[in-house]
């Protein structure tokens, strides 16, 4: 391999005088500084190319004559043009020009064929496997110059090209970030105003979200439902914002009728998440339902996984929970991790009827209701995740 320095523009270089060589180059300004690869097992022909090249101004070249490294000579050097001799020994042209085309960081590189054979066939393979265009030998200067000229103009602005495609795919990131920043921001603000109602600190739907994406992921579920489900989840009891202060701070036991109050929450909930009419509104005034129809007001999958989780987070495996008495699968996945991470969260904290339970305490309550309020498949994934489960404890820890 040699590496062509621009000192050596002058060497060997006889210009007839009133030739226009010696001219100004007419080639675009810009390309002056393009890197050139010349392959060729003859180094006469390098010379020459070489030569013919730093006449018109062109002076960073990478040259070799051994074809065995050629293609990796390329894959270093990222040139923005190759000449590459066809007939080569060890291996030909049409073989390193496959290498090239087939590798993704270089399938776009501008190359030019020396040739001195003029079989059509052969031509027509070059073309196929991606060659740009051809040269004849002995290489005509009054060719060679227009060509190498186009392509490495055709290089500039498809370079130009990527580079803002880089610069938009990078905007647009940034803007997508930001988005999803704010709409983050925006559903676990629409969460803790519901959980301001009977939690001073708002970490309640935190620990919730986190506890369903950690059972999400026990159970080997898709990473995009593990990340929706996290924040779905934090939605869970948006339908408080419909029930009376007096029922939601109760300290003691509730009243038949509170408790038929505080079951309708669930409903609330899902309409809150669902764009409904004022009168329909009107009518339905239990938090489950409000919760729900919130969650529901805009066209997002997270927002309806979050209505679902809202209406269904109290339904138990058996059958026996409200607002709907589903059963078994029939109660959606969602509803059913966020059943398990919420009667978990209300155990292992403090609240104004009673003072929190140890971790075992929790596990004991919680086995006790296997298979009857809690999906069994899903409550062993939680309780798999014991450490996780006390980092988020400690993490998200309720101000005294």
């Amino acid at each position: 391999m040699t590496l062509t320095p621009f000192a050596e523009q002058t060497e060997n270089t006889q210009v007839a005088p009133g030739s226009t060589n010696s001219s100004t180059p007419k080639f675009d300004a810009s390309t002056r500084d393009a890197k050139i690869v010349v392959i060729d097992d003859e180094p006469v022909n390098i010379k020459v190319v070489s030569r013919l090249l730093r006449i018109e101004g062109y002076a960073h070249f990478v040259t070799t004559s051994n074809a065995t490294e050629a293609y990796q000579l390329v894959k270093d050097e990222r040139p923005d043009l190759v000449l590459l001799d066809l007939m080569m020994p060890h291996v030909s042209g049409l073989d390193i020009l496959r290498q090239i085309r087939q590798d993704e960081q270089l399938a776009h590189t501008p190359t030019i064929i020396l040739t001195a054979t003029t079989d059509r066939e052969t031509r027509v393979e070059a073309l196929r496997t991606g060659a740009n265009d051809f040269l004849n030998k002995p290489i005509d200067s009054s060719e060679l110059i227009p060509r190498v000229g186009n392509l490495l103009v055709l290089k500039r602005h498809q370079d130009r090209l990527e580079d803002y495609s880089r610069e938009l795919e990078l905007a647009v990131r940034e803007r997508t970030a930001q988005l999803e920043a704010s709409r983050r921001d925006i559903l676990h603000c629409l969460a803790r105003a519901a959980e301001f109602r009977d939690d001073d600190t708002g970490y309640h739907v935190l620990r919730v979200g986190h506890y369903a994406r950690i059972i999400a992921e026990g159970l080997g579920l898709d990473p995009n439902y593990v990340t929706a489900i996290e924040q779905a989840a934090q939605l869970h009891d948006v339908g408080k914002i419909g029930i009376s202060d007096d029922v939601l701070k109760k300290p003691g036991k509730l009243t038949e009728e509170e408790f038929a109050l505080m079951q309708k929450h669930p409903n609330l909930g899902k309409r809150v998440l669902q764009r409904i009419s004022p009168q329909v509104e009107t009518a339905l005034r239990d938090h489950a339902s409000i919760g729900a129809n919130v969650l529901g007001a805009a066209n997002s999958p997270i927002l309806e996984m979050a209505a679902r989780i809202a209406l269904t987070h109290h339904e138990w495996w058996n059958g026996t929970g409200y607002p709907l008495g589903l059963k078994g699968e029939d109660i959606p996945l969602e509803g059913r991790i966020t059943a398990v991470a919420d009667v978990f969260d209300a155990l292992s904290t403090r609240r104004c009827y009673k003072n929190a339970f140890p971790i075992e305490k929790c596990f004991e309550i919680m086995t006790d209701e296997k298979g009857s309020h809690f999906d069994p498949m899903v409550l062993d994934a939680f309780f798999a995740k014991r450490k996780e489960i006390v980092e988020i404890q400690m993490k998200y820890a309720d101000d005294e």
